[in-house]
């Protein structure tokens, strides 16, 4: 008899461990999830926008053009809103911290100063458009990006996390951080295109932008339409205008229609060029114009910064060869400054 009992000794001690140990393995998560460490994410996951650093506590209230409304947007989500919208999530990772860089800086300047409140209701600081900078939300980049929006979110975020704080700086000041898409070879200084010089946006070689889809373009406009956008009268024949000069950054200067002199700035805004950097030839009763570059040349070239940093120029290389004498700075005190006025 005593096997028999050994036997139903060792089969109950098996079912108390069967059932006692999986509790005692379970019981100390139950409620909670200390087991796991808070840092793992899926690989798959986009890790929600955090406010858990130096852009914590400031909002923006951005006016949505295609809602017609006014909505307050966490510093840090604005940020990934506007990189992912004014630069493809294609570039290289040092230039969207570089472009990141840039917005943060113009939004912080904008929020001190609050200066130009022209096209804005009340309440807005900015808009969601190429006026101010422009914004998409979430669920627009969803609709956008599609089968691409998880590896594309995540790379925008950790290029504006990385520069989390930091905008450029001159003389301790936040600088105009302007930027285009493609040069024609060089960048422009400020005066040659806007009214204001500024010592930091001169003018710069960029031959990175030759290898941009935008570096060329044109355009045919019949010779009626051409006058009629322009305001003037051309002559017979195949002139059309004498260049008076060009700028530094190799941008037409100034025209001269027949004693009627319009900037090259003036001509491109009239004619809805891609550039001012542009040549013209008459064929019959069309004119058609050639332009290099995209965008109004001033500042940071989006394409010459991918160039560079192709090259393995980092986000600090890229913004201080574009914004001369600048400092990459912390804003700390400026957003504080900020959250105090709100």
């Amino acid at each position: 008899m005593k096997p028999f009992k050994l036997l139903f000794a060792l089969a109950a001690i098996l079912i108390a461990v069967t059932l006692v140990v999986p509790a005692l393995m379970v019981m100390p998560f139950k409620g909670e999830k200390k087991g796991l460490d808070p840092s793992f994410e899926p690989k798959n996951s986009v890790p929600a926008v955090t406010t858990t650093n130096a852009d914590s506590g400031v909002e923006v209230a951005v006016y949505r053009l295609a809602k017609s409304k006014v909505e307050k947007i966490p510093l840090e989500d604005y940020l990934v809103g506007v990189v992912a919208a004014e630069m493809p999530a294609e570039f290289e990772e040092e230039a969207l911290k570089a472009q990141a860089l840039t917005a943060r800086t113009y939004i912080v300047k904008r929020l001190l100063t609050k200066d130009d409140s022209r096209g804005l209701p009340k309440g807005a600081e900015v808009t969601d458009t190429i006026y101010h900078q422009v914004y998409k939300s979430d669920d627009e980049l969803k609709r956008i990006w599609g089968a691409d929006y998880n590896w594309k979110k995540q790379k925008i975020v950790d290029a504006v996390r990385s520069t989390s704080g930091q905008i450029l700086t001159y003389h301790n000041q936040a600088i105009t951080a302007t930027f285009f898409s493609t040069s024609n070879g060089y960048t422009e200084n400020s005066e040659d295109y806007w009214p204001n010089a500024f010592p930091y946006l001169r003018s710069v070689k960029s031959p990175w932008d030759k290898n941009s889809p935008k570096f060329k373009s044109q355009k045919i406009l019949t010779v009626t339409d051409f006058e009629h956008k322009l305001g003037i009268k051309l002559k017979n024949g195949s002139s059309i205008g004498r260049i008076v000069n060009r700028t530094a950054g190799r941008r037409v200067g100034k025209v001269d229609f027949n004693g009627h002199v319009l900037t090259g700035k003036e001509i491109r805004d009239e004619l809805d060029l891609k550039s001012s950097d542009f040549t013209w030839e008459r064929m019959g009763d069309h004119i058609l114009i050639v332009t290099k570059g995209y965008g109004h040349g001033v500042g940071m070239s989006q394409y010459g910064a991918n160039g560079m940093a192709s090259e393995g120029k980092t986000y600090q290389d890229i913004v201080t060869y574009y914004y001369k004498g600048v400092q990459i700075s912390s804003a700390e005190n400026m957003l504080a400054t900020i959250t105090a006025k709100k």
